[in-house]
């Protein structure tokens, strides 16, 4: 039971007014409620989407991939403390900031909800000078490309559902969106209900999934553009989550000029002329952002001047890009979260979702840039390990 984990206690919530621009948001907090506490300085955020984020004295959670299991999402969330475990999908973390690392996508049946969620909580979250961040991974890119080839037939399904509600909805698109989270559930029970065997209507209602899907994903669609809102690479205090990981010509290319470039093609902004094409350096490549793996997979052939030679990109890379420590997700870590390279790298992609392992959720957590993993093992919070970065 999540609820029997020991963990950091929320910071009392707080009060918050914001002012932004293109460049950048300020989320100021006043320690209104709680004289005994310093006020903590406004979170800055700087780009669109946000790249660069000055959090300064806050807790940083990263949880890593989703794929649309909404149980095992609410789990991690729950037990990190910054979701209410009454159902209410409340923010609980105070000025904690969340960061997820993508891979909400694909091989599941609620993704729509996470997102919704996701959404709901970082609007809560701000109220309470906090903020909740997503990055976008591979699977991300992959749907608004129109690579559906993972899919499940909920998430088809989910889909026509979310797209109908939207199209007999009389609210804004933000209030709409954000309230699919609590809805969902009874869409779901009521087509499981009427759920029919015969053939024909099954390849039909997969069909209608797919164009659904198409219609919301595809760039400039209403979700593409939900997913647009995200970096491909942010950069929290010292430290740089990013999906896959970020190499040397990655920072070189320009992280905001990445992040941008990204979500203008998710928008769909250039569709009218020959400019319109994927982010080669972000989205598509065995070394794109989203899909390295050189920092996340332990080949036990891996001969010592190999182990070197990757330690080296990524000391270049963290120089670069002046930050103490990367995080990222995408490749399942079958021991849980875990650090490599004098603890650089943190693998946070447990494989949580019943459509990749199914493990229990663990949550990697961030106090003056000193890290420890927060899990549930037998109804007890452990501590896989620490580190101090000076």
């Amino acid at each position: 039971m999540a609820s029997l984990c020991l963990n950091s206690l929320p910071v009392p919530p707080t009060s918050l007014s914001s002012s932004s621009s293109s460049s950048s948001l300020l989320l100021h907090n006043n320690n209104n409620n709680n004289n005994n506490l310093s006020p903590l300085k406004p979170i800055v955020v700087s780009g669109d989407p946000p790249t660069f984020v000055s959090a300064p004295g806050r807790r940083i959670l990263a949880v890593g991939d989703l794929h649309g299991d909404l149980k095992q999402a609410r789990s991690a969330l729950e037990m990190a403390g910054v979701l209410s475990s009454d159902g209410r999908d409340l923010w609980t973390g105070g000025e904690t900031v969340l960061v997820q690392l993508g891979d909400i996508l694909d091989r599941g049946e609620d993704e729509i909800a996470i997102l919704s969620m996701l959404r709901s909580l970082d609007r809560q979250a701000k109220e309470k000078g906090g903020a909740v961040f997503q990055v976008n991974g591979n699977h991300e890119t992959m749907n608004v490309e129109g690579d559906y080839r993972y899919v499940e037939s909920g998430g088809f399904d989910e889909c026509n559902d979310f797209l109908e509600y939207i199209n007999g909805s009389e609210g804004d698109w933000e209030e709409t969106f954000t309230s699919w989270v609590d809805v969902s559930k009874r869409w779901k029970e009521d087509r499981t209900m009427s759920k029919s065997y015969w053939g024909p209507w099954n390849l039909l209602k997969r069909q209608k999934g797919v164009i659904a899907r198409s219609i919301l994903f595809r760039p400039g669609g209403l979700l593409a553009r939900e997913l647009a809102r995200h970096a491909v690479v942010l950069k929290v205090n010292d430290w740089v989550f990013c999906h896959g990981g970020l190499l040397p010509h990655h920072v070189a290319y320009g992280l905001e000029r990445m992040n941008k470039e990204v979500s203008e093609w998710m928008r769909g902004q250039h569709e009218d002329d020959n400019t319109h094409k994927m982010p080669f350096i972000a989205t598509r490549g065995y070394d794109s952002v989203v899909w390295n793996r050189l920092y996340s997979r332990d080949t036990p052939d891996l001969v010592d001047y190999q182990a070197k030679q990757v330690c080296s990109i990524l000391d270049e890379t963290m120089q670069a890009v002046g930050a103490k420590a990367m995080v990222v997700g995408h490749t399942p870590q079958t021991i849980g979260v875990n650090c490599k390279y004098n603890c650089s790298i943190w693998r946070v992609d447990v494989g949580m979702s019943s459509g990749v392992l199914n493990s229990k959720p663990e949550v990697l957590e961030i106090i003056d840039d000193k890290a420890r993993v927060i899990r549930c093992k037998r109804d007890r919070h452990s501590e896989l390990q620490a580190a101090a970065y000076t």
